[in-house]
């Protein structure tokens, strides 16, 4: 890691609670093994106030005026990500539509400087991250859209319940809407190996409270979180401001492009390699999405 890597960190990050460039340390290793534990037993991690104060109300700024370049086509959806139209038995979760009206800002459109992009290609910011998730390393998404994006919701607006594509998530609020907006979340709904149609049925159809969880984020706090098997939402934005989180996009593997599909409906649009990296395109489940 070099000096000026390192100086960028201590810049960003509260490195008081979280440092970073410092895996010897021993709050170091305190962040990490909670995040762990939180994640074993509950699918879900919030690190309160991760990027120092001081230096936060510039990062949000600085996101609010990518903001309105968010492709914003609302459209209707299931918690799967399929067609609505596909052929589904009539009981099927998949049947239940919703309107998503989340945009996203991709990574193309995010100045290379500023303070989200930097952290995502932070080294020890990723060491740290897959440190949580008990990796040995992530990598960036190789997806020239998707590896970093700020996800907008305007009022009036929400992005319904869905599951993950990747196994785990890592996001940060960084401006709160006036209402509403919270993030509700399902740990554990489905497997790898079993669906669990019933309880998401159930969750769709407003019957499976017991089986949601609401966490209350703040501006600033870093959410890790094992989104694949576990279906979440953010609920409708309320008032007159519109709630934004920078997504940090990293995987397992090295060279990870999203499909041709997926990608067309968060951006609007494809690039020559999500058309190249279709072909070779290897799922690691028989999950639906």
């Amino acid at each position: 890691m070099s000096a000026a890597e390192a100086r960028s960190i201590s810049e960003l990050v509260d490195t008081t609670s979280y440092p970073l460039a410092d895996p010897a340390n021993p709050l170091w290793w305190t962040a990490v093994s909670r995040a762990r534990h939180d994640l074993r037993t509950d699918g879900c991690c919030v690190l309160p106030g991760f990027i120092h104060p001081t230096v936060f109300p510039a990062l949000a700024q600085e996101c609010a005026t990518v903001a309105p370049l968010a492709y914003d086509e609302v459209e209707t959806v299931n918690a799967y990500n399929i067609a609505i139209d596909s052929a589904l038995p009539a009981d099927h979760p998949g049947r239940l539509a919703m309107r998503r009206g989340n945009a996203f800002v991709a990574r193309d459109q995010i100045p290379a400087d500023f303070a989200i992009h930097r952290l995502y290609r932070s080294e020890p910011f990723q060491r740290f991250v897959a440190a949580c998730f008990g990796l040995s390393r992530v990598h960036e998404l190789a997806d020239p859209l998707a590896g970093l994006c700020l996800n907008v919701i305007a009022p009036g607006l929400e992005h319904p319940w869905h599951f993950d594509t990747n196994e785990f998530a890592v996001s940060m609020l960084t401006q709160e809407p006036e209402y509403g907006g919270e993030f509700e979340y399902c740990p554990n709904i489905r497997t790898a190996q079993a669906e669990n149609f019933p309880d998401v049925r159930a969750v769709l159809a407003g019957e499976g409270s017991h089986l949601v969880r609401r966490l209350i984020l703040r501006p600033g706090d870093l959410q890790l979180f094992l989104g694949r098997y576990s279906m979440h939402r953010v609920s409708p934005v309320q008032g007159e401001i519109a709630r934004h989180s920078a997504i940090f996009a990293y995987t397992e593997r090295p060279g990870v492009v999203g499909s041709v599909a997926r990608t067309r409906q968060l951006f609007g649009r494809v690039l020559p390699g999500h058309l190249a990296a279709e072909a070779s395109a290897v799922r690691v489940d028989a999950l639906l999405d």
